[in-house]
């Protein structure tokens, strides 16, 4: 029999058992992700021996350590002792977490009260046992909350007063009241304290727009068919309209000097053209590398001038970080162990059968890992003091995992507000591996899962069994990617991903050129015909939205209900519901805005007919505890009022109701929940 003051880590239980606390990344070894005012769904397995009722809490620290919150965690499911709740870290920093379990002293004695009075059994002991619970505890409380005790336990203790009456008063609203805010806690056990890392809102929220800062303001001469390239200034006038759409981050793709050999053209020929610009991922020239910039674009100054544009409209410039070269980079010449050589003396280029790309070298850390790691940092140091503060890696999954530990560590030690974006569309361990070496966000596969059972599944995934290491950003399409939904699915099919990106996700992404709908593939491939990785391309943007062929309107539409609803900014919120049609997604997202305040509830159900060739009508059944409605939210039916935040209409919903889609007109509802004070 173990004594009673056996030492706490010799046991691997405390007196109340806590066993499968989440978020939790391997162990506790890897922090998990957050950002300020979101969410964080906290739960745990806790039990005890016998019938005794337990009760379960939440304790959030921040980076000093100082207890921040506390909150009640609520049973979820029924018999599996899961409970679960929210906690919401408020600033950037490491911060912590634990679950406490207790004896639930009062709910054990309220429910034994309750079963054994109505059966006539230990009435005068029950009630004595709660008289002597509330005297205990009042001694152990001050102010009002000691005078409800004793006020409970005195009522219980008065044989004067009939039994109901005496029961009633040991769970009068006071009492209900007092024990809901500070429980009558004994046995309190604590978890370990788990690591929580919370940075900053544009690592876990944001809108991303892509384009090639070559192409806007290039001009083709008419008669010779030159082109002239565009410049960083010429690419800063873009930027107003890009900003006026809502996003927040402007991606370039790699702003390097570009390899003559092997130079790809037009639709990734292998011949190129004395005049075809190449593909920036073929890093490197006689003008330098990573460290430098394509004259044709400007310079540094330029560079310099085009962030702070950005900045001055509210927008934050992120580049390609493409760990790779040309054959024509100065490092072939100056550290040719930092690539594969292969057993005829050739440097390896870059493959992925059946694609080969001629014009790249992949590095290889395994013969000088140390010193192509530095130069690799220095490069990263080098622009963050040209103003990025954020990276989007390409292909990371084809370098060490150690390695970018390494580098993420080493930046966010430094600077801790820089973001890297991993774009390792493989394997899911590697992609989430990659997540937990502190990437802090990844593109994802949402961009091939295009049903609704996909949906639905995928949304769960990411939404809750990889939240706490993977931050999913939802890319519509990219330079490499123009799927068969978009290529075939006309307009609609365009209206569809945009809503599905921007609402099941707070981070989502666009490339240039999807508000104008294009759509139309080089054959046989699922990548764009005359793809601008290759050449540059004129769009006239403002011609197509004067005309009505743009999708901007829209999609500033979609930012701007993202900026006022917060429930879209959380990623860990999302709850799905069913229809009667196969190809009717339906899910909500709700937030609790203000703590305590039942108005302050944010909550939009979406809709989505993702059939982009028909009209679509069916049964939606909503989970309403999902939503969280007030009983003043609901009209005298039973019904409550539901705002179109696309259309502007309202209708009365309930638990079940009709809906109708047309793709070819508004194939999706984003529907605000009326709250009503």
């Amino acid at each position: 029999m173990p004594s009673n003051d056996l030492p706490a880590e010799e046991l691997r239980f405390g007196r109340i058992p806590i066993i499968n606390v989440t978020p939790v990344v391997e162990c506790g070894r890897i922090p998990a992700k957050a950002i300020p005012g979101e969410d964080l769904v906290v739960g745990a397995t806790v039990f005890r021996e016998g019938h005794d009722l337990v009760g379960v809490s939440a304790v959030l620290y921040d980076p000093e350590g100082t207890e921040i919150q506390r909150v009640r965690l609520h049973p979820v499911g029924v018999g599996l002792d899961r409970w679960g709740g929210l906690l919401r870290p408020e600033s950037t920093g490491n911060w912590s977490f634990a679950v406490e379990g207790w004896a639930d002293v009062y709910a054990t004695w309220q429910h034994n009260a309750e079963v054994k009075i109505a059966a006539g059994v230990d009435v005068e002991l029950m009630l004595a046992e709660g008289a002597a619970l509330f005297t205990h505890a009042a001694q152990q409380r001050s102010g009002d909350d000691a005078r409800v005790f004793e006020a409970a336990a005195a009522a219980l203790a008065d044989t004067g007063l009939p039994v109901p009456d005496r029961l009633a008063a040991g769970s009068s609203e006071a009492v209900l009241a007092v024990v809901g805010r500070e429980p009558i806690r004994d046995l309190v056990t604590s978890s370990a304290r788990y690591p929580l890392h919370v940075e900053r809102e544009l690592a876990g929220r944001g809108a991303w727009y892509e384009f090639f800062p070559r192409s806007e303001g290039a001009v083709l001469d008419p008669a010779t068919r030159e082109w002239t390239s565009g410049t960083f200034r010429t690419a800063a006038r873009s930027l107003e309209r890009v900003a006026r759409m809502g996003f927040d981050v402007i991606y370039l793709p790699p702003v390097h000097p570009i390899g003559l050999s092997h130079r790809k053209g037009p639709n990734n020929t292998l011949v190129a053209g004395p005049s075809d610009p190449g593909s920036p991922w073929a890093i490197g020239s006689a003008e330098g590398g990573h460290d430098a910039i394509h004259p044709d674009l400007g310079t540094f100054e330029d560079f310099d001038a085009f962030v702070d544009t950005a900045r001055n409209l509210n927008l934050e410039v992120a580049i390609d970080l493409a760990l790779q070269a040309s054959p024509d980079h100065p490092w072939v010449a100056s550290h040719p162990e930092w690539f594969t050589t292969r057993v005829d003396g050739s440097i390896a280029y870059a493959e992925n059968p059946p694609k080969k790309y001629q014009d790249i070298y992949p590095l290889n850390f395994d013969n000088d890992f140390t010193g192509l790691s530095e130069e690799i940092l220095r490069i990263v140091l080098m622009w963050i003091g040209h103003g990025v503060k954020i990276f989007r890696v390409d292909n990371p999954h084809t370098k060490p995992l150690m390695f970018w530990e390494w580098l993420i560590k080493t930046v966010n030690d430094k600077h801790p507000e820089v973001i890297f974006l991993a774009e390792a569309f493989t394997r899911p361990p590697m992609m989430h591996a990659l997540g937990m070496a502190g990437f802090q966000q990844s593109y994802t596969y949402f961009t091939w899962r295009n049903t609704r059972k996909e949906l639905e599944e995928y949304f769960t995934e990411v939404s809750s069994e990889t939240a706490a290491f993977f931050r999913p950003n939802f890319f519509v399409n990219t330079p490499d990617i123009l799927t068969e939904f978009l290529q075939y699915g006309g307009p609609g099919a365009f209206k569809i991903r945009a809503v599905l990106a921007s609402t099941a996700s707070p981070l989502w992404g666009v490339y240039a050129g999807y508000e104008l709908y294009e759509h139309v593939a080089r054959p046989g491939a699922e990548e764009y015909i005359d793809n601008e990785k290759f050449e540059y391309k004129q769009r006239d943007f403002a011609a197509a939205e004067a005309e009505g062929r743009s999708l901007a309107p829209y999609i500033t539409r979609l930012n701007e209900i993202r900026r006022s609803h917060p429930a879209l900014g959380d990623l860990q919120n999302l709850s799905v519901h069913s229809s009667t049609d196969e190809a009717t997604v339906v899910y909500s997202k709700h937030k609790q805005v203000l703590p305590g305040v039942p108005s302050s509830k944010d909550t939009l159900i979406i809709v989505v007919n993702t059939d982009p060739h028909s009209a679509r009508e069916c049964g939606v059944s909503l989970d309403l505890d999902a939503l969280h409605l007030n009983p003043q939210d609901f009209n005298e039916d039973g019904t409550f009022w539901v705002d179109d935040l696309i259309s502007g209409q309202s209708w009365r919903w309930g638990a079940h109701n009709y809906v109708r889609l047309d793709a070819h007109f508004e194939p999706a509802h984003i529907l605000s929940v009326r709250r009503n004070s």
